[in-house]
């Protein structure tokens, strides 16, 4: 069974769920189950998909490295991908040049 939330009227613990709603039998309020936090950031790839810490993606385009010669090459794997906040939203090591930050619009999901 469900672990599901107290109703936000009554604090009653005896809710139930019926379809979409959540209905407490003691008030009588409906209301929707809340959605995720306003604050959790949903990070996705260059096609809409959402990822997830340890995905693996495909790189779409030729990235250049900055302060290096080297390029990353479209068509390359990256696996087990760490999402994080900032101006790059994914972590990672690439076989050949090692850790660095992509931006999810230059990526697929694999």
């Amino acid at each position: 069974m469900a672990d599901l939330p107290p109703c936000p009227e009554c604090e009653s613990v005896l809710t139930y769920e019926d379809g979409p709603l959540l209905i407490c039998p003691e008030c009588g309020h409906e209301w929707t189950p809340a959605a995720p936090a306003a604050g959790a950031k949903v990070i996705k790839d260059s096609v809409g998909n959402p990822l997830a810490d340890g995905d693996t993606v495909t790189v779409i385009k030729d990235l250049k490295v900055k302060g290096s010669s080297l390029v990353v090459k479209r068509g390359t794997k990256v696996k087990n991908i760490r999402l994080v906040d900032g101006d790059h939203d994914i972590d990672c090591k690439i076989d050949g040049i090692g850790a660095m930050g992509l931006k999810s619009e230059f990526v697929k999901k694999a």
